[in-house]
């Protein structure tokens, strides 16, 4: 069975840093590009990163960049999400999801992806 797994989230206070996990099984990561979403209560469910199936390239929200990092390791079929410098602003559940192709292309659309994980809360506040 498919599954994506995210990890990491929890509460830090703002300038704070997490590292967020999605682990896959039932499948290999190696051929997919893998996006990360947020939902902010009382918001739509927003594009933040994606990285294609080699990792060669990485694509980064607005709000994000520059304090964001996405990386993947295929062999352990785990993608990450490396987020510094947190705001009160980036308070959201985040997701993670496999896209249907190996490239980022239109990542930030919620209908390229087929598996989604259940999320994980991340709450950043003093």
């Amino acid at each position: 069975q498919l599954q994506l797994v995210e990890s990491g989230g929890g509460l830090v206070q703002p300038g704070g840093s997490l590292r967020l996990s999605c682990a896959a099984s039932g499948f290999t990561l190696d051929y997919y590009a893998i996006g990360w979403f947020r939902q902010a209560p009382g918001k739509e469910r927003e594009g933040v990163s994606c990285i294609s199936s080699s990792g060669g390239v990485t694509k980064y929200a607005d709000s994000v960049k520059g304090r964001f990092t996405i990386s993947r390791d295929n062999a352990k079929n785990t993608v990450y999400l490396q987020m510094n410098s947190l705001k009160p602003e980036d308070t959201a559940i985040y997701y993670c999801a496999k896209l249907r192709e190996f490239h980022c292309s239109g990542y930030y659309d919620r209908d390229r992806y087929d598996y989604w994980g259940q999320g994980t809360q991340v709450t950043v506040s003093s």
